[in-house]
This record gives C-alpha cells, sequence and structure tokens, in this order.
C-alpha cells in the first residue's frame, strides 16, 4: 500500500476505477439492471439495488460543477502543487455522475461552471513519498 496522499490502488471498492486510470481508460460502475451510472462505487445499484454492476468506460468527456483554488497546503507533501485548482466535474453520459478532480492545464481563473472538460491521465506523484499512480485529471476541452 502507498503512503499517504496517494490514492489506494488496490482497495476493492476502487480497485477497477485506478486500473482503468493506469490505462489511460476512465471507468465507471454501470448497473446491467437499469443501466444507471452507479458512482461512487457500491455493492448494488442505488437506483434499482441490482447487483450487477460493471465497470464500464465513459468519454472522459464533461463540465466543470465546482472548483476551489487552493494556495496553501493542508498537508506537507502538497506544497509543491500549490496553487492548483480542484473540484468536481460532472460526466457527459450523466451529469449526476460527479467525480473529484484535480485541473491541469488550465489558470485557475479561467475555471467556470459549465466549462466544456476533458480527461486526461498523468503520474501523480509527491517529493519525499515513497510511488506514483497514475490518475485522472482533467483540462479544458481543447
Amino acid at each position: 500500500m502507498a503512503e499517504f496522499p496517494l490514492p489506494d490502488v488496490e482497495w476493492p471498492p476502487t480497485r477497477e476505477f485506478w486500473a482503468g486510470a493506469a490505462r489511460g481508460e476512465l471507468v465507471i460502475p454501470r448497473c446491467a439492471g437499469c443501466g444507471a451510472w452507479c458512482w461512487y462505487p457500491a455493492d448494488a445499484c442505488r437506483r434499482c439495488g441490482d447487483a450487477r454492476l460493471a465497470w464500464t468506460p465513459v468519454s472522459g468527456r464533461g463540465t466543470v460543477f465546482s472548483w476551489a483554488v487552493v494556495r496553501r497546503a493542508l498537508v506537507a507533501p502538497f506544497a509543491s502543487k500549490v496553487p492548483y485548482a480542484t473540484g468536481l466535474v460532472a460526466l457527459e453520459e450523466d451529469p449526476t455522475v460527479r467525480l473529484v478532480t484535480i485541473f491541469a492545464e488550465c489558470e485557475p481563473e479561467a475555471l467556470r461552471v459549465g466549462l466544456p472538460v476533458e480527461v486526461i491521465f498523468r503520474t501523480h506523484a509527491f517529493p519525499g513519498i515513497e510511488g506514483e499512480v497514475v490518475a485522472p485529471f482533467f483540462r479544458p476541452s481543447v
């Protein structure tokens, strides 16, 4: 297991999410019964209760739902990253599915609600922390 602040890519509820990211693919659980996207991962669909959930690729497109600019790191490993913008992206496939992200390749001042964005995959690493993880980030659509 990686030391904080890297995500635990082996944690069963999100293992497939991180495996998808390592392949350069954004995957979200989808219910085989009713077709609902089920984020955050659960044991059964929140809409119909079906337990047949399959990790399914999505387009990686969405819009900015909200964001905040971090100018002071709350934990030491993030100090080298500030300032950065973090927030929620509403996915194109279902805008009620909102992924937490760090925004990349844009100035924080350029962010606005409804801004079209697309996923990119980058290595997430921190000075002084062993290991790295490929993670989805979002940037303004080009």
